[in-house]
């Protein structure tokens, strides 16, 4: 494949972040009004899972990765980049500061305009407004080297790594969300831990499901609300 063909996959997979809202500038169908029976139900679904994120706090150590799944076109389109699991569209690591817990994740697009690094606390990371559910999975790995994942994802906060619209491995100073966690790991692992690298044609990247197939890393908690 010649640059200009590379050039334009890394293109169209940055404009799926802008995809809905000019989506939505386009919907001409009618207005959904919510009957108050509708309201209720949704306050309920939202309680419930507010519930069940707090009651999977416990669950959550230094260095896990948490993954979601968007409930938005934007989210799906990600998701569906993924080669080989599909089900989940975004990640991140955990890190546990005082008696909070935290997910430091590369986000783009009009939910995170300054494109810095994001450090969450996990109900906003999982909220259920805007994601169908969320993983917690674990590195079977030394104690030591999952605190430093941690370590070094916060050292990315500090340094401001900014979102990286192009997708490009090659760069470290920008990241996209499973490359900034892959760098992660490494860079924490001294390199121990070995992951897949996805391709559409010549274009190589890193997918969310290339995190968490990692041979190593395990599931924990999968938690879909409901």
């Amino acid at each position: 494949m010649n640059n200009f063909m590379l050039t334009t996959i890394r293109w169209l997979l940055s404009c799926l972040i802008f995809i809905l809202a000019a989506c939505e500038q386009k919907n001409t169908y009618k207005t959904f009004i919510p009957s108050k029976q509708d309201s209720l139900k949704r306050i309920a679904f939202i309680k419930r899972a507010f519930i069940e994120i707090y009651k999977t706090k416990k669950d959550i150590q230094n260095g896990d990765i948490i993954t979601r799944t968007g409930n938005d076109f934007t989210s799906e389109s990600l998701r569906n980049l993924n080669q080989r699991n599909k089900t989940y569209s975004h990640c991140g690591i955990a890190s546990i500061e005082g008696d909070s817990i935290f997910v430091y994740h590369a986000l783009g697009g009009e939910f995170n305009p300054n494109q810095l690094l994001k450090r969450e606390a996990i109900e906003y990371f999982a909220e259920p407004y805007n994601n169908k559910g969320i993983g917690i999975f674990r590195f079977n790995m030394e104690d030591s080297i999952k605190r430093k994942f941690a370590i070094v994802a916060r050292d990315h906060f500090i340094n401001q790594i900014m979102f990286d619209m192009d997708f490009d491995l090659k760069t470290d100073d920008r990241m996209y969300c499973a490359e900034f966690v892959y760098k992660t790991l490494l860079k924490a692992s001294n390199k121990k831990l070995v992951f897949n690298h996805s391709h559409i044609k010549s274009f190589e990247f890193i997918g969310v499901d290339d995190i968490f197939l990692q041979p190593f890393c395990k599931l924990q908690v999968q938690l879909v609300y409901k």
